[in-house]
C-alpha cells in the first residue's frame, strides 16, 4: 500500500496537521502539493491499494476553488482516501462535505475525516500556536484510530461528515496582499503563488482578479514587505473575535 500525503497549504498550517497524521500511517510516504501551479494533476492516477490523505484549509467554510479543480483532475480508481479540513478557529462549515463530494466524483472511497485547527493564516490572534502540542497528541491518537481500522475491517461504512447541502456562498476575502517600498523585487512570491496572482514584472503588485488571499506571499517573503491593510485586518478581526476566541477541538469522523 503506497500512502500519499496530498496538501494545499499557502502559510504551512494544513501541513503541519497532515505531516502529524501521515507519519503515524506511514515511514515511506509520497507527497503532492495541491499549491504547485505548473503541475499537472492528471498525471495522478491511483489504485484501489492505494491510501490518500487530502488536507485543505477550509476558506470562508468551502473547500478553496483551486482545490477543487485540481483534485477533480485526478483519477481515483478506487483508492481510500482520508479527508482533512483545517480551520482557524472560526468555522470548517460545508469544507468536509464538500470534498467528500470532490473525492467521491473522482472514484476515491472516502474512509474517515478529520477536522482540525491551526493559527489563524491572516488574524494570527486567533488560534495561536496552534497545532500545540496537545493537537499533536490527539492528531496522532486519530490516525492511530484510522490505522487500526484500516487493518481490521473489510466493509466500509458510508463516511458521515458535517456540513450542508447547498453549500454556504463564499466569494472570496476582500482584502489583497501588497508589498511597500522594501520589496526588492527578488520574485519569491512570484514563483510560490499557487494562482499566479503577482505578476513578474511588477512583483510589488497583486492581480486582485486572480488573488485568493491564501497568504502565502506575506508568510515567505524574506524581506516582509508584503501585507494587508492593518486597519481592515484589525477590524474584521474585531468583528469575529466572539466565534474565534472560543476553544475549538479537533474533531474525527468515521
Amino acid at each position: 500500500m503506497a500512502v500519499y500525503e496530498i496538501v494545499f497549504s499557502p502559510t504551512g498550517g494544513t501541513q503541519k496537521v497532515a505531516d502529524c497524521v501521515t507519519d503515524v500511517l506511514s515511514e515511506d510516504k509520497k507527497f503532492i502539493d495541491l499549491s504547485g501551479r505548473f503541475t499537472t494533476f492528471s498525471d495522478f492516477a491511483f489504485s484501489e491499494e492505494d491510501l490518500c490523505v487530502f488536507a485543505v484549509p477550509s476558506f470562508g467554510g468551502r473547500v478553496p476553488e483551486v482545490c477543487r479543480q485540481r483534485i477533480s483532475e485526478m483519477i481515483g480508481c478506487g483508492a481510500q482516501a482520508i479527508l482533512i479540513a483545517v480551520y482557524g478557529n472560526r468555522a470548517y462549515e460545508d469544507t468536509l462535505l464538500e470534498l467528500r463530494e470532490i473525492l467521491t466524483d473522482q472514484n476515491f472511497r472516502c474512509i474517515a475525516a478529520i477536522s482540525a485547527v491551526a493559527e489563524h493564516s491572516i488574524m494570527h490572534q486567533f488560534a495561536t500556536g496552534r497545532p500545540d502540542e496537545r493537537d499533536y497528541r490527539q492528531l496522532t491518537e486519530f490516525a492511530q484510530q484510522i490505522k487500526n481500522r484500516l487493518k481490521n475491517r473489510a466493509e466500509e461504512p458510508d463516511l458521515r461528515v458535517p456540513g450542508n447541502y447547498p453549500y454556504r456562498e463564499y466569494n472570496g476575502v476582500p482584502m489583497k496582499p501588497k508589498a511597500d517600498e522594501t520589496c526588492t523585487n527578488c520574485g519569491v512570491c512570484v514563483q510560490q503563488c499557487p494562482v499566479g496572482a503577482i505578476p513578474e514584472e511588477h512583483p510589488g503588485e497583486t492581480d486582485p482578479n486572480l488573488c485568493i488571499t491564501c497568504m502565502r506571499c506575506v508568510a515567505i517573503c524574506p524581506e516582509h514587505a508584503r501585507s494587508l491593510d492593518p486597519k481592515i485586518v484589525g477590524a474584521s478581526a474585531k468583528a469575529m473575535e466572539p466565534v474565534c476566541s472560543v476553544y475549538k477541538e479537533n474533531e474525527l469522523f468515521f
